[in-house]
């Protein structure tokens, strides 16, 4: 089969009698006779085996196949790499959110702002920004040197955006040619690409909403829409788990020669871990509309909001339906929900996985996702509490996306159990 295999490849010319290659090749036929005496009649002894192919369609087949390609582990470390700098990244997002810094750039050039050099350039960029919204109805009495601090917040943020675009844009472009990518990977690969760009113009677009004029008055605070930071914010979260997930297959991948087999006893807590991250993903995105609304500053108690369970103006808008994206009280009571419905299925998750024959790695993976939708909870608990002071609010964000990563893992882990070595 070996050598057979190597000649189709080689193309050499055919030196050998026909009826020891019929007697090399009827082993692996499906018929008693793989070929017709009609179809080698005609064939001379020194023909080329290409055309032997065209008249044997099961032995191009045969000769076609090839072995599947593996990904190297540098793909991988590049993958890891790139997800961890996307997870500073949403914590630069979060700090430059919750210092309001993020509407002190009011432009946007894909390659970068030119930096203010001289203390004229630096008041030239301030008399522009006192153009916009958010220093006529909020920050008329703000400093230049007050502005500078903002201004280099939201230059931190974009630049690092921009490094995490050259990191995956151009190790791509070089594993791409260099080959070392297979077909999914390389499919995975144009994803990454693509909603980094998205992700980029979304920046741009969510900043946009902010310097609108579209404010009326100094009642009216100055902000972004809370539709585009949820879009912005989903999308980072989308990258990020896609990133994180295309380095285990790379780093941690399916054994070789394993066949895929259904395992009954794990059926429930696959779903279950399924559920835990699709609810951390929902969970955060909730979050967003909570920091685009400032609603972490009304009903600062918990558990109940303020004397009641369920606030009376929780359905003060109509139609009814924009409260639960416009209205603040809505807002944080369904981020109250979605957080406590969480940490109950990340707590059942691990009581199922004690009982499931999972493996050392699995079994530590689901103890680190209850604990830390614990641990997230008494974060988001202890940021109300305080009224959203910026350390606790910027690490109880992060804790959403280490949530996150630990139930990819999870779910990854418990996939391999169902991969079984011939």
């Amino acid at each position: 089969m070996i050598s057979l295999a190597t000649a189709c490849r080689s193309l050499q010319v055919l030196k050998t009698p026909t009826q020891f290659l019929l007697a090399r090749t009827s082993h692996y036929a499906p018929s008693r006779q793989l070929v017709t005496q009609a179809q080698w009649s005609g064939i001379r002894k020194n023909h080329k085996i290409c055309d032997l192919i065209r008249k044997n369609g099961i032995v191009a087949r045969f000769c076609a196949s090839q072995p599947k390609q593996k990904t190297p582990k540098v793909v991988g470390y590049w993958l890891l790499g790139c997800s961890g700098m996307v997870f500073t990244a949403v914590l630069l997002g979060g700090v430059t959110r919750l210092t309001e810094s993020g509407l002190s750039m009011v432009t946007w050039k894909l390659l970068g702002e030119k930096l203010p050099r001289s203390e004229e350039e630096w008041q030239k960029e301030f008399e522009t920004y006192q153009q916009f919204p958010e220093y006529k109805y909020k920050n008329m009495h703000i400093t230049l040197s007050e502005f500078k601090w903002i201004w280099w917040m939201e230059f931190a943020h974009r630049t690092w955006g921009r490094a995490i675009g050259a990191a995956v844009f151009l190790p791509a472009t070089f594993f791409w040619l260099r080959g070392y990518l297979d077909k999914s990977m390389k499919v995975r690969v144009a994803t990454y690409c693509i909603l980094v760009g998205a992700q980029g113009l979304m920046g741009w677009y969510m900043v946009k909403s902010g310097l609108e004029d579209r404010f009326q008055g100094p009642s009216d605070v100055p902000r972004v829409s809370q539709y585009r930071l949820a879009s912005h914010l989903g999308l980072a979260f989308i990258l990020y788990t896609g990133l994180l997930g295309g380095a285990l297959r790379v780093l941690r991948p399916i054994p070789v020669k394993a066949v895929y087999q259904r395992v009954r006893e794990l059926g429930r807590v696959t779903a279950t871990a399924h559920f835990v991250k699709a609810m951390a993903f929902i969970t955060a995105l909730s979050g967003a509309f909570v920091a685009g609304l400032d609603a972490g500053l009304v009903y600062n108690s918990f558990p109940k909001m303020g004397d009641t369970w369920i606030p009376e103006d929780i359905l003060a808008m109509s139609p009814t339906l924009r409260n639960f994206t416009e209205n603040p009280t809505t807002v944080q009571f369904d981020h109250r929900v979605l957080g406590t419905s969480t940490v109950l299925a990340a707590s059942a998750l691990w009581l199922m996985a004690r009982r499931a024959p999972l493996s050392p790695a699995a079994a530590r993976a689901a103890q680190a996702v209850a604990a830390m939708a614990w641990l997230q909870v008494s974060l988001g608990v202890a940021t109300l509490l305080h009224y959203v002071p910026t350390p606790l609010a910027a690490t109880h964000q992060s804790g959403s996306l280490v949530l996150l990563s630990l139930a990819v893992w999870l779910t990854h882990e418990i996939k391999l159990l169902k991969y079984i070595p011939k």
